[in-house]
């Protein structure tokens, strides 16, 4: 799980690494501003499905692992304390199954703070 700083326009983003090129970065997640939002979603069963995003390299100001900080949780820490579920199990393509978990994240939801959604298969 990573923090993505991005530039032009200033922006984060939480998720996990689908792929790491030249040209930029893949990755299924959320955007920072909305973590909370996600959260409360997934706590309530809420239907979810991650972002599934591209960011060309000229756009990445910083790629940072998602862990502890001192005696502060990282937000895989904090997503899973409140939720009960592993985000790399959410965020991971495909998402969660009815018969993995308690939640169903099949349909597809608008997060505020312009999230995109990866589209229907």
């Amino acid at each position: 799980m990573v923090v993505v700083t991005l530039g032009n326009p200033r922006d984060k983003f939480w998720g996990m690494i689908l792929a790491l090129a030249p040209e930029g970065l893949s990755l299924s997640g959320a955007e920072l501003a909305s973590f909370e939002d996600l959260v409360m979603m997934v706590k309530d069963g809420e239907s979810f499905s991650p972002a599934v995003v591209f960011f060309p390299m000229h756009r990445i100001e910083r790629i940072e692992l998602d862990l502890p900080d001192g005696s502060l949780p990282s937000l895989s820490q904090r997503f899973s304390a409140k939720t009960g579920m592993e985000p790399s199990a959410l965020l991971r393509p495909g998402g969660i199954k009815e018969n993995e978990g308690t939640a169903k994240f099949e349909n597809r939801r608008t997060l505020p703070s312009r999230v995109r959604l990866e589209d229907e298969e």
